[in-house]
């Protein structure tokens, strides 16, 4: 077999791969796969109360039965994530977003949410658009956009949770993504963090580069091997995080969630818990889920849910490329708009 042969052979390959992967997500939703999960009803059928040994059993319990519904999507999502970090050209998309301040702003908000699904992408890409010349209001966007409303997180909240909460968390994000780069670039300190990587940048040697396309086959492959490293980093958290929803659902009774967790105070307490706290993005969806089904008001579930924005463990990891002063202006913002947003939603929906 010659080489052309391999590479058609290996391309159609990788290409069933995706499409089948797609196409098991449409089927799911063709047939109206259930996403809800019976955890309850498997530990009501155990006898919960009956014997020690099943408090084991309750977090193997609850991931398979989690997996069992969510792992058509988890694919799908991993899948995709791979697709758009390999073919989207985030080399473009940094140079342009420095060239003008309204499309830099908007260009910003339409691509985080393709070019990043975890916080250990995010902060390295903000420092690269930082570095490629971009203005600090834009980047400042795209850093609260990513993690707030990005592909995986929205997949997987209309999954599990309800196509509303996820459509309302995409146009809240981008509302308060917007709102903190308008601000921290009308500071003192964001305008100096700017002029210091723009110096940076025309310091910088610049070269031509001629940038050649690998063949089609080498790239699909690349977004697999994405796709899979996206896993690698992820899962094992997101598993311990499920032990732990595990245990919280099963435990925490329902009086708890709806006294604590509703009304205005319930969306403070949210705000505060979803971020400070920091959940790895598809564990906080996950317990979302589980404490939404409790009786979790929809407002302190906006709230909790735009909480990953302004996590302790990426802002340490972004005061590394700007100065505390731009993230603590941030971070602040970004707790307000969880806040006003999620009293809103939750007045406007009658679920406060």
């Amino acid at each position: 077999m010659d080489e052309k042969t391999k590479r058609a052979v290996r391309t159609g390959i990788l290409l069933a791969f995706f499409i089948i992967v797609i196409g098991l997500l449409i089927y799911s939703r063709v047939t109206a796969k259930p996403t809800k999960e019976t955890f309850r009803d498997k530990l009501d059928a155990l006898g919960l109360w009956e014997t020690p040994l099943v408090y084991l059993a309750i977090p193997a319990l609850y991931i398979a039965d989690y997996f069992s519904h969510a792992w058509i999507c988890l694919l799908f999502a991993f899948g995709v994530a791979g697709l758009i970090y390999e073919f989207v050209p985030k080399e473009t998309i940094t140079k342009y977003m420095g060239k003008g301040k309204v499309f830099g702003y908007f260009l910003a908000l339409g691509m985080a949410p393709f070019l990043t699904v975890c916080s250990c992408t995010m902060v390295p890409l903000f420092g690269g658009v930082l570095y490629a010349g971009a203005g600090i209001g834009p980047a400042i966007t795209f850093l609260l956009m990513a993690p707030a409303a990005n592909i995986l997180t929205i997949l997987m909240t209309g999954e599990m949770i309800s196509w509303e909460i996820a459509g309302v968390r995409i146009i809240v994000s981008a509302a308060v993504a917007l709102i903190a780069g308008l601000i921290v670039s009308k500071t003192p300190w964001g305008k100096a963090v700017e002029k210091e990587f723009q110096i940076a940048d025309s310091a910088a040697v610049s070269a031509k580069v001629e940038i050649v396309k690998p063949p089609l086959d080498e790239r699909l492959w690349a977004a697999l091997k994405f796709a899979g490293y996206l896993a690698k980093q992820i899962l094992p958290f997101f598993i311990l995080g499920l032990i732990v929803v595990g245990y919280l659902s099963a435990f925490i009774p329902e009086k708890i969630v709806e006294t604590y967790l509703t009304g205005v105070s319930g969306v403070l307490i949210a705000s505060v818990l979803g971020g400070p706290l920091y959940t790895p993005t598809l564990v906080e969806v996950a317990l979302g889920q589980e404490l939404f089904s409790k009786g979790m008001s929809k407002g302190a579930l906006l709230s909790w849910l735009m909480g990953q924005p302004y996590d302790f463990a990426n802002a340490m990891a972004v005061s590394r490329i700007a100065k505390w002063k731009v993230v603590a202006t941030y971070v602040i913002i970004a707790w307000a708009g969880s806040v006003t947003f999620g009293l809103l939603y939750g007045f406007l929906s009658g679920s406060l």
